[in-house]
């Protein structure tokens, strides 16, 4: 399984899952649609589909052109009715069930965000077994077995913010009733069994609210495991089950 990070702040965010096959999901849409062609050589026919965490531009900025382009999104129900717009390509999803895109199984739950039916999604294939995605939540109810990936967000840091937005309370507060604190981040990695986990990304992190080295540093001690800072343009390629 081969991971592409398009981008991934608020400016953003839309990740590929490639597998050996050639089959594509695409997580998230908040870029420019011709971002996501470019990264697939404009070669659009093995995509699987699309799947959206909720209805914020910087997840969902591409999806009209996605749709047009004969690409299947998923969503919840209230992610979609966020779109403002209708379409037959659209698939609304309910949260536990489990959808089958190409090789891909989907399961999605629910999150903290300041929006109309946000998730998360357990996303599973035989390459890379079972990946969490995580983001824009103040926090996770759940914890998952058999964890295998994870990318998850880390958006600011308590002291970070504090700093820097401390005569600023209505962004302070915006931020931390929506957005997954690194210190949240480590507690919420903790809570799971982390033994066959390969890769944790690090995802959405704030372009003044973070700092990437530091983030990295604090969670590789709290877990013992192979962490990357996303980027755009970022390829990991061995996004696997096993580590070799």
């Amino acid at each position: 399984m081969k991971l592409h990070i398009i981008n991934s702040n608020s400016d953003g965010n839309c990740y590929l899952f490639t597998d050996n096959k050639g089959e594509t999901l695409i997580v998230e849409c908040g870029v420019r649609f011709e971002r996501i062609k470019q990264a697939l050589k404009f070669n659009l026919e093995n995509v699987v589909g699309c799947i959206i965490t909720h209805e914020h531009g910087d997840h969902c900025k591409g999806v009209k052109d996605a749709v047009k382009a004969g690409i299947d999104v998923y969503a919840t129900a209230g992610t979609i009715a966020g779109f403002r717009f209708i379409h037959h390509r659209f698939n609304p999803m309910t949260k536990g069930s489990i959808y089958k895109l190409g090789s891909f199984n989907i399961i999605a739950f629910d999150t903290h965000h300041d929006v109309n039916e946000p998730c998360g999604f357990l996303i599973k294939h035989e390459e890379m077994g079972t990946t969490l995605f995580l983001t824009d939540t103040i926090y996770c109810d759940y914890s998952f077995p058999g964890l295998n990936n994870v990318l998850i967000e880390a958006n600011y840091s308590q002291d970070i913010i504090a700093e820097k937005l401390a005569g600023n309370r209505f962004l302070r507060n915006r931020v931390i009733q929506s957005h997954m604190s690194v210190e949240t981040c480590i507690e919420t990695l903790k809570a799971n069994d982390l033994r066959a986990v390969n890769n944790i990304v690090l995802i959405h992190l704030s372009d003044r609210n973070s700092d990437a080295k530091i983030f990295k540093q604090r969670i590789e001690d709290a877990t013992l495991k192979t962490v990357t800072v996303a980027t755009a343009g970022l390829t990991i390629d061995n996004f696997n089950i096993h580590p070799f």
